[in-house]
């Protein structure tokens, strides 16, 4: 009996509480097989993440749920979170590179959601190997007088400049916090009227038609759907970044967990189910980014 008591001393009981209180922590492998569920923190987004339980890195996800044998579960998230949902730490930006601040809760062990590697990102994150190409794009709706770029011969610097140029004195539509924040591209320095869209990301191209501004920047995956979901609506002006690539990412405290769904993803590429994925829902993505796919 004494020894009972000696147990639940105080300084157990105030050391309970506190683990209790303290924020969640980054799963690596081993947690996670543990537990039993992985979490995919995710923003629905093109056809990645349709919102309906199904899209690209959805079933890309709970494929590789399924490789580990854990439970899948959804976390929605969005951009102004989404980094900070996983590391469990505040993120914030400053000079195109990432800070971070105080605990936050961790709500998910990976993200995929067509995420863009971008430099600021892997200042605090670990991303697989590219699951998806990407480039942003310049987007004019049909009847603007801007008109596509004549692309040079493998220069793609000499295609953005002539972009660049193209947009001065014009109102063009950006989200920040995102792959198509305006600083990221230095919109600033055209001479265009740069507009930071309070919508979501899936919206700045019906904003484009309903004329919001004659101009918009999109990311490959964006794009591709919205010539598919608008017809003769909307044209491609040429690019204003060089190649991109999307792919999952994890906190840089789970290295297994990333090592594992490399695997997972190599495997599905070449027993096919990763191309079958890319058919389904991005149709026409091996069209403009052949070697990518082949």
């Amino acid at each position: 009996m004494k020894r009972l008591v000696s147990f639940f001393s105080p300084a157990f009981v105030l050391l309970t509480i506190v683990v209790s209180l303290t924020p969640g922590y980054c799963r690596d492998l081993q947690e996670i097989k543990a537990d039993g569920v992985i979490r995919h923190l995710g923003i629905p987004y093109a056809n990645f993440v349709t919102g309906s339980d199904d899209g690209m890195d959805v079933e890309l996800i709970k494929g590789f749920a399924k490789h580990i044998g854990v439970r899948y579960e959804y976390v929605k998230t969005d951009w102004g979170t989404v980094a900070e949902d996983l590391v469990g730490k505040k993120v914030t930006t400053a000079n195109g590179h990432a800070v971070m601040g105080e605990d936050v809760p961790v709500k998910g062990d990976l993200v995929a959601n067509g995420f863009t590697i971008l430099q600021w990102r892997t200042d605090v994150l670990d991303f697989s190997e590219p699951t998806f190409p990407s480039q942003i794009w310049l987007i004019a709706r049909a009847d603007s007088m801007v008109k596509p770029i004549k692309p040079s011969k493998n220069n793609v610097k000499k295609d953005i400049a002539q972009v660049r140029r193209t947009i001065k004195g014009k109102k063009v539509l950006a989200l920040p916090k995102t792959c198509l924040d305006p600083i990221l591209y230095d919109l600033d320095s055209t001479g265009a009227t740069v507009i930071n869209y309070n919508g979501k990301l899936n919206d700045l191209a019906p904003a484009l038609i309903m004329k919001e501004a004659e101009l918009t920047i999109l990311d490959v995956p964006d794009a591709l759907i919205a010539m598919e979901k608008w017809p003769g609506k909307i044209k491609i002006i040429g690019p204003v970044s060089p190649p991109q690539f999307m792919a999952v990412a994890f906190p840089k405290t789970s290295p297994k967990l990333r090592e594992a769904f490399n695997k997972y993803l190599e495997e599905s590429k070449h027993n096919g189910t990763y191309l079958r994925l890319v058919k389904k829902y991005y149709p026409t993505a091996s069209y403009y980014f052949p070697s990518f796919f082949k």
